[in-house]
């Protein structure tokens, strides 16, 4: 016999797994919270449910929720630079059909876990204060109010939406060839004069504890690491599309897998993420040749 609870559930999970992982930035969080979601909705009163969606929502809320309080203390004790878990957008899904961006992102892991709801519930999902209400157990003028506050912080702490992805694969390609030979002349004319370079390998890979800030610095960094890899390429390697940005998948010699992921702003590199963190990357392991 058909299952109409799962049906019902598969139908509203990309939804569902867009939300959990605007909020905990995460994959695998977001992938975990969407099981329990899977497993409450299962010894619910699915008959007594008007709005699936809705309900789904608010369960899959709530938990994303609890599980920012504990991430919250985790992110005290991080080593280094914190990014998001890089998600795959080489296709158009329904998934992920609103801006995954990291800037978005990282703007986002600067509010409070309520402000943060309010504002994704209400301004990315087009949720009605009352739902957001339901969703946060208060008033719908509080969530009003705690969305207001969110859009502000996000307006002050996110930059400008970068270009077209699509335009900087060319971009992409050069800066892999010239920062992997340490070609330092390429690298000054791809790059903005105050290009940030961030990383994150969260204690369990070698990456820059604190944020690289102007093209000199980033320069010297770019050909020292270039010498230590004997200006080769690593023989794995796939350009891509990450959280809507041109990227790169490499794996190097140690094992390692990387992705490096930039943000072209007016035709140069503005922004380097490179996420190294192996809890981070796994998920990305498959879309290597």
């Amino acid at each position: 016999m058909k299952d109409t609870g799962t049906d019902a559930f598969l139908t509203a999970r990309p939804r569902l797994f867009a939300a959990a992982y605007r909020m905990l930035g995460s994959v695998t969080d977001a992938e975990d919270v969407l099981q329990d979601a899977y497993l409450r909705w299962q010894s619910a009163p699915q008959g007594e449910i008007l709005d699936t969606t809705g309900y789904l929502m608010r369960i899959t809320t709530r938990l994303c929720l609890d599980q920012l309080k504990s991430a919250r203390k985790r992110r005290e004790t991080y080593p280094g630079e914190w990014l998001p878990e890089p998600v795959l957008t080489d296709d158009a899904t329904e998934q992920l059909d609103h801006d995954v961006s990291i800037a978005l992102l990282l703007a986002l892991d600067a509010l409070s876990p309520l402000e943060r709801a309010a504002f994704l519930l209400h301004d990315i999902f087009d949720s009605s204060y009352g739902d957001v209400a339901a969703a946060l157990n208060r008033s719908p003028e509080a969530c009003r109010q705690l969305a207001t506050r969110a859009r502000r912080k996000v307006q002050a702490l996110r930059p400008q939406r970068p270009g077209n992805p699509d335009e900087g694969r060319a971009l992409t390609e050069a800066f892999f060839r010239a920062s992997k030979t340490g070609d330092t002349a390429a690298l000054t004319r791809l790059l903005t004069e105050d290009v940030q370079l961030i990383s994150d390998g969260g204690g369990k890979a070698t990456a820059a504890l604190n944020p690289i800030y102007g093209r000199d610095k980033v320069l010297r960094l770019l050909a020292g690491l270039a010498r230590k890899s004997n200006q080769t390429a690593p023989e794995q390697w796939r350009l891509c599309q990450l959280n809507g940005l041109p990227a790169m998948l490499t794996r190097a010699e140690d094992g390692i897998l990387q992705a490096t992921s930039l943000d072209i702003r007016d035709g140069r590199i503005a922004r380097i993420y490179v996420t190294r963190n192996p809890d981070k990357t796994r998920h990305l392991a498959a879309a290597l040749p």
